[in-house]
């Protein structure tokens, strides 16, 4: 996802989506990238899950607000809904996010 295709595919998304800001310097980042297609496919159909390589949309990053890495967005109705950053992005409250945004 890139700020071209922001628009449609989030905030004119009918399903809620959870955005993942990584880099490929980012040691964490990294180590979750498992995890987040894990939850791409345990989510299947209840959430859309969004990648962006903050070192290539930094435009975005900028327009988001998106200052650290990792960081994960939840959208829903177009409506940031919450934000994961620095230490507070673990699976468990990356799942926790998920499971109130598809409520």
């Amino acid at each position: 996802m890139n700020r071209d295709n922001f628009d449609s595919a989030v905030l004119e998304s009918e399903e809620p989506v959870l955005i993942d800001f990584w880099g490929p310097q980012c040691g964490p980042c990294l180590a979750l990238n498992p995890f987040v297609e894990k939850i791409e496919g345990d989510y299947q159909g209840q959430i859309k899950v969004a990648k962006v390589n903050a070192a290539e949309n930094r435009m975005l990053c900028a327009k988001l607000k998106v200052l650290g890495l990792p960081t994960f967005l939840v959208y829903k109705g177009g409506e940031e809904k919450q934000r994961i950053t620095g230490s507070d992005v673990t699976e468990s409250n990356i799942i926790a996010a998920i499971q109130a945004a598809i409520k």
